[in-house]
């Protein structure tokens, strides 16, 4: 994907919400068509004890940004708590999931670039609940392969 850029600022609150099968809700920051397929950028919000199963992008490079307290992730074999103000990124390739440990909702900053990813999460907005094969099948369609299971089940707190 490329083409024409546009610039974009949002407020507080604005940008596209969606439900989310894994985290109630994804906002769309910005989308690959915004960004001439440069990028995209949304927030997901992540209720206690969520996460996705541990998963490769074959295409994309991942940021996170922690906005919240809460998050643990599992980067390759490490398993680290990201407090709010951290920062995680994943090449394409690596293996890697999170979970929300904390006792209320927690917020992140996820970028992916190039952009692609959009359609993924446009998926997982047709569900009302986590189903791990409607996952893994929407996954496969977006270059993401599954390779095991959430955090709460590899490693549980």
């Amino acid at each position: 994907m490329s083409g024409e850029r546009s610039a974009v600022a949002l407020g507080p609150g604005e940008g596209e919400k969606l439900p989310n099968m894994v985290s109630d809700e994804v906002t769309f920051l910005v989308r690959g068509e915004q960004t001439g397929g440069a990028l995209i950028a949304l927030i997901s919000l992540v209720p206690p004890g969520a996460g996705p199963p541990l998963h490769v992008h074959t295409r994309e490079e991942e940021t996170i940004y922690m906005l919240d307290d809460g998050v643990r992730w599992k980067l390759g074999e490490v398993v680290k708590s990201t407090p709010a103000g951290s920062f995680v990124f994943v090449p394409r390739g690596l293996a890697h999931c999170f979970q929300n440990i904390g006792d209320r909702h927690a917020r992140i900053l996820l970028t992916f670039a190039p952009a692609g990813m959009e359609g993924f999460f446009d998926r997982l907005s047709e569900f009302t609940e986590f189903d791990p094969d409607a996952f893994r099948r929407a996954a496969a369609e977006h270059g993401m392969e599954v390779v095991g299971p959430p955090l709460a089940e590899s490693d549980p707190v």
